[in-house]
């Protein structure tokens, strides 16, 4: 049934579906996929060629695409039997063979073959193996759940130490759809399987010893060694560094005929296959006959109908009376169509390119017109895209260049990754989330605006539907206008961070904007006291200078740093009756850099100085160089090459005034201990070092 059912993407608690509340359940289906791992090492390599995205993201992917390379080997079963097999051999993957003298368990994934034909027979596993399937499906999940095994009964042959036979569980941690779905346990040198082992009191023998260490006394109790080192306790890998004793046990199995060495990825084809109504239609036929068909280019696009209905559970195109059905293209026979549609992230992984191309009626894109705008220069989006979104449209961009239809490897040449908008949350005293508007504060407490009732206040969380903690952006707009709310988001924290919302913070920016409007509309411009008026330019020139830097860099909170600096400046600077003209020019500078950012506050101000041009079509401000020098600067001071104090000097101040500073200096004449100075080394407008 549908409400038994869970995303597959979608988080766990206590074998539930956080988002939906239903019960966790893994079930086989049969569903299309993007054959993505069939460029797993181009987009691994590519990663390292990808200067303009943040080196978070591309270990994310790194990660994500996992090669791992390593030994594929087989286990002999002490017996043979319907489950074993007629061979009696367990295929078993790992990346660490150097580890295998210090093995002490053999674990099979609950979707293994051999647990599957054990559970059939033995309502223990089949138990074990529903509990298992009530948990999260992520490596995340697993990792952080507590590591529980059944032991099966059954056991194998160590392949090189004689007589020594290792039990086989079937266990929560291991994943099917890696390696082989089966693997042994070296407690000593992996974390889970520490945890694993001292749960059912298995034997832990490190057979990696870090250098230095003593071999009688070396030993492993609640953390793993992980790291590098030399073998012991393992017979003909004694004395061998980790990358060596790797290649001599797949030498050894490869010559017995019993194993290889392999290259296996975490990556798995994509499965693109939904049971819903949104989405595109996946373009398959099946026929009787014929089998699978693809719908031919001429019928292309399939559509969705119209009249389709929700009210039933299940699959709302499946569901359509008539929809599915249609004739084979191959045989002209009776068929019916796919109904399962393509997930979201196959549209968005491709629709960069239709812009390039909009109005085209034949084809998605013409190739010499993708070509000439992409790939796209800047993309911005979520980090929680990293590994999904942005891997299939590198994916899909490939797919598309070895089909012929664009000429380059990469979607996005660079990639900004912003933080989320988060806010309180809030629930009544039936555990029913809140929006903050249901919600007021009464002395230290929260209340149910409503019904007075207390408030139990939550974690401070991304701003979703599913947990109400969300701020209706009308009553914003009415209430402060969009450059206020504008304004706080952009100058409450660097963008790549989570921002959090807040009353008083969209306060302060509103009071700001008032500010910005009170200075650029009642400043006197005739104002003819000199004041410091050079000094004042100096200000507006480097403000220029520096805040067009900071735009470049998505430095947007440094970038309002600066307007309010030069606020303040010019605030300053108009109280004391300074040049009209540079008042002006200040304030004019001020209102073209903040266009940006208070777009609608700006217009208004530009119109209000005279001017007829709207302030968009005007050119960007330009700083003058000549005004950018300081007319001093700051030089260290060193004793014999040791920082001992920081002088402010004019630019370019003769040698003998900087050598009296810097002698002059306290902490200079502490360093020196009553000795004079066999030299003084000025370096201009840089270092001074003094040699006793």
């Amino acid at each position: 049934p549908v409400e038994n059912t869970v995303l597959a993407n979608e988080q766990v608690v206590d074998g539930r579906g956080w988002r939906s509340g239903a019960v966790v359940e893994r079930r086989k289906l049969t569903q299309w996929f993007l054959k993505i791992t069939e460029f797993a090492d181009e987009l691994l390599d590519a990663l390292k060629t990808m200067d303009g995205w943040p080196e978070k993201v591309r270990i994310m992917q790194e990660n994500w695409i996992g090669k791992s390379q390593g030994l594929k080997f087989r286990f002999d079963f002490t017996e043979k039997n319907e489950v074993t097999g007629e061979k009696g051999e367990l295929d078993i993957f790992t990346t660490r063979p150097d580890t295998l003298f210090g093995a002490s368990f053999v674990a099979l994934s609950p979707d293994h073959p051999i647990s599957l034909a054990l559970a059939e027979k033995d309502k223990g596993v089949e138990e074990f193996i529903s509990k298992c399937r009530q948990m999260g499906t992520s490596e995340a999940v697993l990792e952080a759940a507590e590591k529980i095994g059944f032991d099966t009964g059954l056991k194998v042959h160590h392949p090189f130490a004689k007589g020594k036979e290792l039990r086989v569980f079937i266990a929560n941690f291991v994943l099917m759809d890696y390696g082989t779905g089966a693997i042994f346990g070296c407690p000593a040198h992996d974390q889970r399987d520490l945890d694993f082992a001292r749960k059912y009191d298995l034997h832990v023998q490190p057979v990696v010893i870090p250098e230095g260490e003593n071999p009688k006394e070396f030993c492993v109790d609640m953390e793993a060694y992980t790291g590098p080192g030399r073998l012991f306790n393992s017979d003909f890998l004694n004395g061998m560094e980790v990358e060596d004793a790797k290649a001599e046990v797949i030498k050894r199995f490869e010559a017995a005929g019993k194993g290889e060495g392999t290259t296996l990825y975490r990556l798995r084809d994509w499965g693109v296959s939904r049971q819903r109504y949104w989405g595109c239609p996946i373009p398959i036929i099946h026929c009787e006959k014929c089998g699978t068909v693809p719908v031919p280019e001429k019928d292309l696009p399939v559509t969705l109908p119209e009249d389709v209905s929700f009210s039933d559970p299940g699959n709302p195109i499946a569901n359509h009376p008539t929809w599915k059905d249609t004739t084979c293209p191959a045989c002209g026979g009776k068929a019916e169509r796919e109904t399962d549609t393509f997930d979201t992230f196959f549209e968005s992984s491709w629709y960069q390119f239709r812009y390039c191309d909009p109005k085209n009626a034949q084809i998605g894109f013409a190739r010499d017109k993708v070509n000439y705008w992409a790939p796209v220069d800047q993309y911005i989006g979520g980090v929680e895209h990293a590994v999904m979104h942005l891997l299939y449209a590198r994916f899909f961009t490939r797919a598309l260049k070895k089909c012929g239809y664009l000429d380059f490897d990469e979607p996005f040449t660079a990639l900004f990754t912003q933080g989320m908008v988060t806010h309180e949350t809030f629930k009544d005293t039936d555990g029913k989330w809140l929006y903050p508007a249901d919600v007021k504060k009464e002395g230290d407490n929260f209340v149910h605006a409503a019904t007075g009732k207390p408030v139990t206040v939550g974690r401070i969380e991304k701003m979703s539907k599913s947990k109400k903690n969300t701020v209706d952006p009308v009553e914003i707009l009415e209430t402060y206008g969009a450059d206020a709310a504008r304004l706080f988001i952009l100058s409450d924290s660097p963008p790549a961070r989570d921002l959090e919302w807040t009353e008083s913070g969209i306060e302060g920016a509103w009071k700001y904007v008032n500010r910005l409007w009170r200075l650029a509309t009642l400043a006197d411009y005739e104002g003819t006291e000199t004041g410091n008026a050079e000094d004042m330019r100096r200000k507006i020139h480097v403000t220029i200078h520096e805040l067009t830097q900071d735009l470049d860099k998505f430095h947007f909170n440094k970038a309002v740093a600066r307007l309010r600096e030069l606020s303040n400046a010019l605030d300053a600077f108009a109280q004391q009756k300074g040049d009209g003209k540079v008042l002006r020019e200040g304030v004019e500078t001020l209102v073209r850099l903040m266009a940006p950012m208070m777009p609608h506050l700006a217009e208004e101000l530009w119109q209000n100085l005279g001017h007829k041009e709207m302030l968009v079509d005007t050119a960007w401000p330009k700083a003058d160089p000549a005004l950018l020098e300081n007319d001093s600067v700051t030089i260290a001071i060193q004793v014999n090459g040791k920082l001992r104090a920081t002088v402010q000097l004019p630019r370019d101040v003769a040698k003998e005034e900087a050598e009296a500073a810097a002698l002059g200096e306290p902490a200079v004449q502490k360093a020196m201990e009553g000795k004079t100075p066999r030299k003084v080394i000025v370096v201009p407008n840089r270092i001074i070092n003094v040699v006793v």
